[in-house]
């Protein structure tokens, strides 16, 4: 008898598949760090910091509101303003810089300032929200002009 080889053609198909299951999986595991490492964290900053402009300029139109136009000064106001719970998932603040409103974030991609646009009566501007707490708008008339002061509670 000549030379006897063992039949070995059962073990490729085994080692094809098990080839293939790799490629596929290293597929996946880079398609997800490249996702979850990159894409997607860039992404909810970018919405974040959207929804940070949304949140300012909106507060800074109700607080604008609040302002009658004009030289008045025997005023009394109190409004209450809507802000998110939170922002990617973060409570935050936002305050007073002389006549700008600041909102600060956890997060330092999610942030942004504005300035108001309030008549030359407004002596003032003070205070702070927080957006865990009810948020208020308080318009008051001193001898030295109107005070517009950011205010936290409730309603009472």
């Amino acid at each position: 008898m000549g030379n006897v080889h063992p039949d070995r053609r059962g073990v490729s198909p085994v080692v094809g598949k098990a080839l293939e299951i790799s490629v596929v999986v290293l597929y996946i595991g880079l398609l997800s760090t490249t996702l979850y490492g990159g894409v997607v964290p860039d992404f909810r900053s970018a919405a974040g910091d959207e929804l940070a402009d949304r949140t300012l300029a909106g507060a800074t139109q109700e607080v604008e509101d609040a302002v009658p136009p004009g030289t008045a000064t025997a005023v009394d106001v109190r409004r209450r303003v809507e802000l998110p719970r939170t922002i990617r998932g973060e409570p935050y603040h936002v305050r007073t810089d002389g006549r700008t409103l600041v909102l600060d974030h956890p997060d330092p991609n999610v942030a942004g300032e504005t300035t108001l646009a309030v008549p030359a009566a407004v002596a003032q501007v003070e205070g702070s929200w927080s957006s865990t707490a009810e948020a208020f708008v308080v318009v008051e008339g001193t001898d030295a002009g109107l005070v517009v002061r950011l205010e936290r509670g409730d309603a009472s």
